[in-house]
């Protein structure tokens, strides 16, 4: 395998079959494709060399280039179902540049379309990370959880409540929020990956995670989503839309 050192791409996988939200990964929100959203956040990071998008649609791939990425393939078929993994299409993506340009990036920044309102300065933070840290396969963001589920249930055999406890012995569901360990919940906002480990273990993500703490972020499945993110946008702004705004006025003019 033939890694370009240090070098890091997006890649942002949208394929086009969705069953909760039909096209999604294009539909528009404030005047935009969701995917130009994550274009927008990898193009404006500066840890990041180039953005690929992996898709098996030729309209996803044209309003990409559209937002300026590349797509310097079609994904196939067989990787683009229901049931494909995240490793197919990374693999894929790898054996490509391998075939075509006899290197693939040392890095993977795997940004989903679906999560569409990062910092991209957090995004330069997270491949800092994995970089200063040799003995994580990966990085993997998440958010702290609002609820501990170690004060949830388990049931037993007769239907009774069965409770978390501590090492000690504890039952954590009489103990307040505070005393229980925090919990992460695994989010969109940013993974970075290592291509070795792509190629040579079973999952992208490796058996050595980093944790890295990510903002709370809203994951696009359902309409209601969407609603969502127009909210989140109209109250608090968006530097990406901005940038957007201006990248297609840009576009227009020439």
């Amino acid at each position: 395998m033939n890694a370009g050192m240090g070098k890091a791409y997006a890649i942002i996988p949208a394929r086009s079959g969705s069953k909760g939200v039909p096209g999604k990964n294009i539909r528009p929100l404030k005047g935009h494709p969701l995917i130009a959203y994550s274009i927008a956040a990898a193009s404006l990071s500066k840890g990041i060399d180039r953005v690929i998008v992996s898709t098996d649609s030729a309209e996803i791939a044209e309003i990409s280039r559209k937002y300026g990425a590349e797509v310097p393939f079609i994904r196939p078929a067989e990787f683009a179902k229901d049931s494909s993994s995240d490793r197919d299409f990374m693999v894929h993506a790898n054996q490509w540049f391998e075939a075509n340009e006899k290197m693939m990036p040392e890095y993977w920044v795997h940004l989903r379309p679906t999560t569409p309102l990062r910092d991209p300065s957090l995004i330069d933070d997270a491949i800092s990370a994995l970089k200063a840290s040799p003995e994580a396969s990966s990085l993997r963001s998440g958010h702290e959880a609002s609820e501990s589920p170690f004060k949830w249930f388990m049931t037993d055999d007769s239907g009774f409540f069965v409770p978390f406890r501590s090492p000690e012995g504890k039952d954590y569901s009489n103990m307040p929020r505070q005393a229980c360990p925090k919990v992460y919940i695994p989010d969109g906002y940013v993974d970075v990956l290592r291509s070795r480990v792509i190629m040579m273990e079973e999952t992208i993500h490796g058996g050595r995670v980093y944790g890295y703490i990510s903002p709370f972020c809203i994951e696009v499945d359902t309409q209601d989503d969407f609603d969502m993110l127009k909210y989140e946008i109209d109250k608090k702004g968006l530097p990406i839309l901005e940038h957007l705004n201006n990248f297609i006025k840009r576009s227009k003019a020439k």
